[in-house]
């Protein structure tokens, strides 16, 4: 098979000044629940689908019992200041090659379809649990900070400390290769467990600097529901500290992944 297959709806063209959002699964799938919220409740239409080799060898099952080839898909929720290009969807890439050829075609599309500005969103782990929730920012273009740090994003210097690894922080890099204003935004997450609550925080500065608006349900609906998981998980932790319990199943590894 092609190292990557993609299929484009020959309907999606002249977008009115299109930004493209990426959030794909990372740490406390920060990014991912964004983007999975913006596609419901902004009601976008899914344009492209991308399938390819550096995906894991696996397909998804689902409630009706049949099975779906993991991929990802970019989408297009049409609003009244601009239009917004959604990558979403189910993995990112196994192996190095594969980011930089992925995050290549992701940048591809955004260049087929002239978007001016690209935010890429993750979790930055903190491993503290029960932090004040936070965005920080990286760009790759010195001269977008001063808008981003008016919406409230942070930027310490040297921070993220060993970088940005994956799609989140590549995409940057070739955008700016392309000429596309980039930015990462990324929510204070212990690094631990799934976290919808970041995700509220980045999505809530997200729609400020987006200037749109959208209902946060379903994503109130995902907190609740991690709460409750979180409060089993103390219950079973015999005599520990949570905190104590994540940094026994934390490594180096999750830790310095913030995409």
């Amino acid at each position: 098979m092609n190292e990557i297959i993609y299929h484009i709806d020959p309907a999606a063209e002249d977008l009115k000044d299109p930004v493209m959002i990426v959030g794909l699964p990372g740490v406390g799938h920060v990014g991912k629940f964004v983007a999975d919220h913006l596609v419901e409740a902004l009601g976008a239409q899914k344009i492209i689908e991308i399938y390819s080799e550096h995906f894991p060898p696996q397909v998804i099952v689902g409630e009706d019992s049949t099975v779906t080839l993991v991929g990802n898909r970019v989408y297009l929720a049409r609003t009244e200041k601009t239009d917004i290009l959604i990558l979403a969807g189910d993995s990112q890439s196994t192996d190095p090659a594969g980011h930089y050829s992925l995050c290549e075609t992701y940048i591809g599309f955004a260049s087929q379809f002239k978007v001016k500005r690209i935010f890429t969103l993750g979790g930055y782990p903190t491993g503290v649990v029960n932090a004040e929730n936070y965005v920080i920012g990286a760009v790759n273009n010195i001269e977008i900070i001063e808008s981003l740090k008016e919406k409230g994003i942070k930027f310490n210097p040297s921070e993220p400390p060993g970088g940005i690894v994956g799609a989140s922080g590549l995409i940057l890099a070739f955008a700016k290769f392309r000429g596309i204003d980039a930015a990462c935004l990324m929510g204070t997450t212990t690094g631990y467990i799934a976290d919808p609550q970041s995700s509220k925080v980045l999505l809530e500065k997200l729609c400020g600097i987006l200037e749109i608006g959208v209902d946060f349900a379903s994503l109130d609906e995902k907190i609740k529901d991690m709460e409750q998981i979180v409060e089993k998980i103390k219950d079973s932790v015999n005599g520990e500290e949570f905190e104590e319990y994540g940094d026994r199943y934390a490594t180096d590894e999750d830790l310095n992944y913030f995409g």
